[in-house]
């Protein structure tokens, strides 16, 4: 048989080897596909969608190509999170406020790395609603939804999501996620202002309302009549159009509140939501007065019943009809430990009558005479809207404090109200209708339980009529009345916190689709009916009396409930029913949120950034904001910054030109050239909410050429002279990081003008670590170069450039010029005398500007290093001689006669007419420092080799010696001159060397504490800290600003920050005129405060440039010695505190020897001619004194004390009473009611911390029988001030104790305040003109004392609407 061509067989070997290849292709394929893929690089995209609150702590991670385009990341996202493609925008989310970030393009097929994503690294990326409106769920029917669905008013949008859960509605999470996210119901929230969270919910709930939203529309604003900023109703009706035309997640509330004549102090006050429908309501009225909604809130609103009083022996009943807009519910009975368990039994509670017995027996006008009666309500009329208040504010009398009873109390979601009637016809032989109720407690129900503000109101009602105009009871049939009082629950508003603060939230059900929502400010979600049961409050326990201690402080505090009524029951209105008015409405306000959305578009469109430009004529760097939208080219953006910076009549625009420019590091990153067409958006990589970096407009001169900035470094180079020992400003160079240092040398050298060959150059790479560039071949990259970079150059021939950086004179400059810092001294008012002393021996011994005639006045005609220490030795035995000889002589006040005899009687020393005593005080000093002449007011540089004698001895020498070296120039080993630059970027250092003619001194100057904090100036070997180290140092005078007063005198101070506190103030010497033991330093912070600086060896490293110091005269501080400041107590008088001076205590001194050395500085500086027995010391605590020193008491072991303490200095009346530390000294002050006063403070001191002693004691003092005295302990601050119009029942008049020391009162310590009175003394009654009177002169008094007009915690603001737009300036209105 032969095969035909269609059958013909293939070798079964073709076959196998034909599919081996065809695997062996596919296979090579994939590998080339997967090696493609492992090569090129991903972008990891994490996507948070910010659309919906359930979704917003979820994250979406794709990790894709970066070849991939945008669009196809799209189609990506809106698979994973099931939205319709197109509907959602997705905007950057590193860290940045997505409000303004431009939204990424759908549509576009620029891949991921070309749209600035970063491969290797997390792209954040938040998913956000388009447009305003919320991404569209991905569903089979998606297509077929309503494309008019958000013209809708209410009701939620077609986006069916899983119901929220249980505790959405009572979230108190509002972080900024929350406030973005749109909610899925369609409902917008509103914004709260602070904490207007009542205001919100009232207003949900009227919105909500369809009667009361549908009336409110009806009502037309006349502009003519009324302005719309003021108009409550107008500013009502623009919000609920808001409230259902708006696309935003939330709207505010300041229209509304600004028309209640609120300011922004309001926001900030909360108020009881009852309260506020109340005053609303009320408002309304009046606003509405004369037009069709007059009655409108009456129609809903109001409901009336009967208070009633009958006579059980003759059945007669006296009664009123009282309105009611609520009903204010009890929950739990007066006295009583067990909360009612329902709304129905604290319904029935409420009608249940009482019987008036006893002493409460009623006068019954029939029988003439007190008999037993009943009195109690009955419902006539219910509103058709229901409003029940469950009143979980109460007050406790154990405690005098407000509190919140959380129990536990139902409510239906269908209340029948048919059960709460009365239908029996109580058959009684006479009932009389009265203007009052009869009763002699009349309106206590209503003071305690009713909401009675409004007028009564006998007109038409249009609620539930279950009374006839003859003013008899009228029953309908039972079966038409029970029907027509079924009420159904729509909305509750809810209170979470306590009696003191708390927030309230809506739960509202809608009529539309009968669901409900949870309204809680912005945030608004579904919730079940078994959300709206755990509102009920309280706890699975028993309703026992402290269950609501234990129970959630959330729960229900109003319910409104409407009338079942299908004739009645109203439909919000459709769009086409609305009023031409609301329509219009409408539309302005679409137009509104249009145009907000655009500037809001425009807004996310705007690239700011921060623009610098140096002025250039007036050579300062000006700052700006620039707003360029995105699409503005780079060439209409430099003419804005050219008008912003007004250069127009300076320079011509084409003399401008925006760059690349770091502030920070003050570096020109780049330049654009030949981008003047580019958008600004791609110039600065888009829109964000802040850059990394600025732009400055740069300018040049007509006949100059811009120079064209690569990506490089900034150089400031800064040229040393070593021979002039200064460091000049520095020049700007722009250098690129793969240069070598050669190559930066050839460029530094044709910026500077100094030869390369031998230029030094070192670079500043952090503060104080200096690197010479020594290697050639080296790149600035290697070297640490960054984008800002310092460098030092130096180029001189001479053999410092031989020597090792390290020990280079060079580095010993660098290493001064970045330590030196300046510093401003203010010195005493009264300038020393040693300015004129020192400038008239420098004019006799020749010009003060020559360094050979300043060597010569010390070292004679030779000029050589040898007599120059001669000399000093020299003239340090003649000056201890003379020293000990003016301490001799300090006594007779004749120290002058030892320097006229002296060998240096052409050296005037600028102590020479000082008492060199240790115990003179400031006093003393001041009387002997001279007015010096501001002309001869000299500059002094000094080197720290001037501190290093012993002060005990050559303190004078010290002195005599800086005076003679107090020139522009010093002289050196080598007899040359150095020159002292000045100026802030070039300072001299001195090379003077003291000599060793006081080597081997061992005295200290023990003028520190160790424990206070200070230090000595020397150290443990005796020798002087300050000889280890030379410090630079050099002052002259300042001129200050205005205003520093006459007699100050200022000293700019160029100092090395490495020196001694205690070396700094020997520098200081001269310029002050007295010892550094006898003078002291105070820094001075912000807001002018200073504080003085004691430590004697810690170095100014703490200090920086331009920090201000305070000299003050007086004697520093020895060791174990503290500063005091004594201040007076003058308990009766309007300022209790008075300063008196600055006092020295020191570790082991008794309390009486203080006092010992306090009398004559009192005498001398304060005029107190005081004995020692006649003035007592004791603690001062801010303005509260306290504790009585004993005169035995030691400092340090029974006082513990520490630098800056304060005490306080107490004169006595008599002898002083206090004898032991058991004693307990109070301050007693009486309270006379009757004559509404205050008596003046009396001190009684008791032997025991005993009420009876108390008690016995106050006897004594006012003769107040013991059993009628009451006292109470002052609150706050010393003297305790405290209204007289509230004293007698706002403190806590005698508290059930035995002992003092024991709660509530706690008086363990000296100079506890104590108010008695007597309780059979009547208070004054006031007339109203009195009290005002009163009220504004005990304003005045305790303003001035700084105290308030009432203590109390937290004083609540009453709530008030003004319906002219502003509060009544009424200052006697509280």
């Amino acid at each position: 048989m032969v095969p035909g061509e269609e059958n013909q067989l293939v070798p079964k070997e073709d076959v196998f080897w034909r599919c081996r290849q065809n695997i062996f292709d596919e296979m090579k394929k994939k590998f080339l596909q997967i090696e493609n893929a492992a090569e090129e690089p991903r972008v990891l995209c994490i996507i948070q969608d910010t659309t919906n609150s359930k979704t917003v702590n979820e994250r979406i991670t794709l990790n894709l190509p970066a070849s991939t385009p945008l669009r196809k990341l799209f189609e990506d996202v809106a698979n994973k999170v099931g939205y319709i493609n197109g509907t959602f925008d997705l905007v950057w989310g590193n860290g940045i406020n997505t409000a303004d970030m431009t939204p990424l393009d759908h549509s576009s097929d620029k891949s991921l790395l070309d749209a600035n994503f970063e491969p290797g690294k997390k792209n954040f990326l938040h998913l956000t609603d388009k447009d305003g409106e919320q991404p569209q769920i991905l569903l089979e029917d998606s297509n077929a939804m309503d494309d008019n669905v958000h013209d809708r008013f209410i009701g939620p949008l077609p986006r069916e999501v899983s119901v929220g859960s249980t505790s959405d509605y009572v979230s108190q999470s509002y972080s900024y996620s929350s406030i973005l996210n749109k909610s899925e119901t369609g409902y917008v929230g509103l914004v709260n202002q602070a904490m207007t969270c009542y205001l919100n919910s009232l207003l949900q709930t009227l919105f909500m309302t369809p009667e009361f939203r549908n009336a409110l529309y009806k009502w037309e604003f006349e502009e003519s009549e009324e302005d719309p900023v003021t108009s409550i109703p107008y500013q009502l009706q623009r919000l609920f159009v808001l409230l259902q035309t708006s696309k935003k997640r939330a709207i505010e509330t300041t229209d509304v509140t600004r028309s209640f004549g609120w300011d922004s102090s309001e926001a900030w006050q909360q108020h009881d939501v009852q309260e506020l429908c109340r005053v609303m309501f009320d408002a309304l009225e009046q606003k509405w007065k004369q037009t069709e909604q007059a009655d409108l809130i009456n129609e809903l609103y109001q409901g009336k019943l009967k208070d009633y009083v009958r006579c059980l022996e003759c059945g007669y009943e006296g009664w009123r009809i009282d309105t009611y807009l609520d009903i204010p519910l009890v929950i739990r009975p007066y006295g009583s430990s067990q909360a009612f368990a329902s709304v129905e039994e604290a319904l029935h509670a409420f009608i249940q009558p009482e019987i008036l017995d006893g002493p409460n027996q009623y006068f019954c006008e029939r029988c003439k005479k007190k008999c037993d009666a009943r009195k109690g309500l009955r419902f006539l009329h219910f509103p058709y809207l229901l409003t029940l208040q469950l009143k979980r504010f109460d007050f406790d009398y154990t405690t005098m404090h407000r509190i919140k009873l959380n129990d536990r109390m139902t409510f239906p979601e269908e209340l029948d109200m048919s059960t709460f009637i009365d239908i029996e016809d109580e058959k009684s032989p006479q009932t009389e209708s009265c203007t009052d109720s009869g009763a002699e407690n009349e309106g206590s129900c209503h003071s305690d339980q009713m909401s009675n503000d409004f007028s009564n109101d006998d007109g038409v009602d249009e609620g539930i009529c279950l009374e006839s105009n003859s003013g008899t009871e009228k029953i309908s049939k039972p079966g038409l009345e029970k029907n027509s009082l079924i009420y159904e629950l729509f909305s509750v508003m809810v209170h979470s916190g306590s009696a003191a603060g708390g927030h309230y939230y809506a739960c509202i059900k809608s009529f539309s689709d009968e669901q409900w929502y949870s309204f809680n400010d912005q945030h608004v979600s579904r919730i079940t009916q078994e959300d709206i049961k755990k509102t009920h409050g309280g706890s699975s326990g028993s309703r026992g009396y402290y269950s609501s201690a234990f129970a959630s402080s959330t729960n229900a505090y109003m319910l409104i409930y409407r009338l079942k009524d299908p004739a009645r029951n109203a439909k919000f209105l459709e769009v086409d029913e609305y009023p031409e008015h609301i329509k219009n409405l409408v539309q302005r306000e679409r137009e509104l949120e249009e145009q907000e959305k655009r500037q809001r578009e425009i807004e996310r469109n705007t690239c700011k950034i921060k623009l610098f430009c140096l002025h250039p004529v007036k050579q300062v760097m000006m700052e700006n904001k620039l707003e360029v939208h995105k699409d503005k080219t780079l060439k209409e953006a430099v003419e804005m910054a050219y008008k912003m910076m007004d250069l127009e009549e300076i320079i011509p625009l084409d003399c401008c030109r925006l760059v690349k420019y770091d502030e920070f590091h003050d570096y020109l990153e780049r330049s654009y050239e030949g981008e003047e067409d580019t958008p600004m958006g791609l110039l600065l990589g888009g829109v964000k909410s802040t850059y990394m970096f600025d732009l400055l407009l740069e300018t040049r001169k007509p006949d100059q050429v811009f120079q064209s900035y690569k990506p490089g470094v900034m150089v400031k180079v800064h040229v040393v002279d070593l021979k002039a020992e200064s460091v000049a400003a520095p020049v700007t160079v722009r250098a690129y990081l793969n240069q070598t240092v050669t190559e930066f040398k050839q460029l530094i050298s044709k910026a500077s003008q100094l030869p390369a060959e031998t230029m030094r150059i070192v670079l500043e790479r952090c503060y104080n670590d200096l690197r010479l560039l020594s290697v050639p071949s080296k790149t600035l990259k290697a070297e640490g170069f960054f984008r800002s970079n310092k460098v030092f150059v130096e180029s001189s021939e001479t053999l410092d450039y031989q020597m090792a950086f390290t020990d280079s004179h060079l580095w010993r400059l660098l290493d001064r010029h970045a330590n030196t810092i300046r510093l401003f001294v203010l010195l005493p008012e009264q300038a020393p005398g040693s300015f004129s002393k020192r400038t008239a021996y420098q004019k006799a011994g020749g010009d003060s500007g020559n360094g050979d005639d300043d060597c010569g006045r010390v070292k004679g005609p030779v000029g050589s290093l040898k007599s120059v220490e001669a000399i000093l030795e020299e003239s340090t035995e003649k000056l201890k001689s003379l020293s000990l000889q003016q301490q001799q002589d300090g006594d007779n006040g004749d120290s002058s006669k030892s320097t006229e005899t002296s060998d240096f009687e052409n050296i005037e020393s600028p102590l020479n007419e000082r008492d060199s005593s240790a115990s003179v005080d400031n006093r003393e000093l001041e009387q002997h420092i001279q007015t010096s002449d501001p002309e001869n007011f000299q500059s002094e540089e000094r080197s720290d080799s001037d501190v290093n004698n012993d002060r005990s001895t050559s303190s004078v020498d010290s002195d005599i010696l800086s005076s003679s070296h107090s020139s522009d120039t010093l002289c050196n080993a080598d007899n040359a001159q150095i020159p002292l630059a000045n100026g802030l970027d070039s300072h001299s250092i001195t090379s003077s060397r003291r000599t060793k003619a006081n080597e081997g001194k061992k005295e200290t100057w023990d003028t520190a504490e160790e424990d206070s904090g200070t230090d000595s100036e020397y150290d443990e070997s005796g020798k002087s800290r300050g000889e280890i180290q030379y410090m630079y140092f050099k002052a002259e005078p300042y001129a200050a600003d205005e205003g520093s007063g006459e007699g100050h005198k200022w000293l700019m101070v160029h100092v090395d920050k490495r020196i001694t506190l205690a070396a700094f103030k020997q520098h200081l010497e001269p310029f002050v005129g007295v010892l550094s033991s006898h003078f002291k330093v105070f820094r001075v912070y912000a807001s002018n405060q200073e504080f003085e600086s004691v430590r004697l060896n810690e170095t100014l490293t703490s200090f920086s440039d331009d920090n201000k110091i305070t000299i003050r005269l007086g004697r520093a501080l020895k060791k174990g010695e503290y500063r005091v400041k004594v201040y007076q107590l003058l308990v009766n008088e309007q300022e209790p505190c008075k300063f008196l001076l600055d006092a020295v205590f020191a570790k082991g001194m008794t309390v009486r020897q203080s006092k010992e050395e306090l009398i004559p500085q009192l005498r001398e500086q304060c005029g107190l001619e005081l004995s020692i027995d006649r003035f007592r010391l004791r603690k001062k605590t801010w303005k509260n004194p306290g504790t009585v020193f004993l005169d035995y008491h030691i400092y340090e072991e029974d006082i513990n004390i520490s630098s800056n303490w304060e005490v306080f200095l107490e004169v006595l009346d008599g002898v002083e009473k206090m004898k032991s530390m058991s004693q307990l000294a109070v301050l007693s002050r009486r309270w006379r009611p009757s004559e509404m006063r205050l008596d003046s403070f009396q001190e009684v001191v008791l032997e025991s911390s005993s009420v009876d002693e108390l008690r016995e004691k106050l006897n004594e003092i006012s003769g107040i029988p013991l059993e009628d005295i009451e006292f109470a302990k002052g609150r706050g601050t010393f003297p305790c001030d405290i209204s007289v119009l509230d004293i007698h029942q706002d403190l806590d008049w005698n508290p059930k104790v035995s002992t003092l020391n024991v709660w509530p009162l706690y008086i363990c310590d000296d100079g506890a305040v104590i108010f008695y009175r007597d309780k059979t003394e009547e208070l004054m009654e006031l007339t109203d003109e009195q009290r005002n009177e009163l009220m504004k002169k005990e304003s005045s008094r305790l303003q001035k004392t700084g105290h308030r007009v009432t203590y109390s915690p937290r004083k609540e603001k009453a709530l008030k609407i003004y319906l002219d737009g502003a509060p009544n300036k009424d200052l006697t209105q509280d």
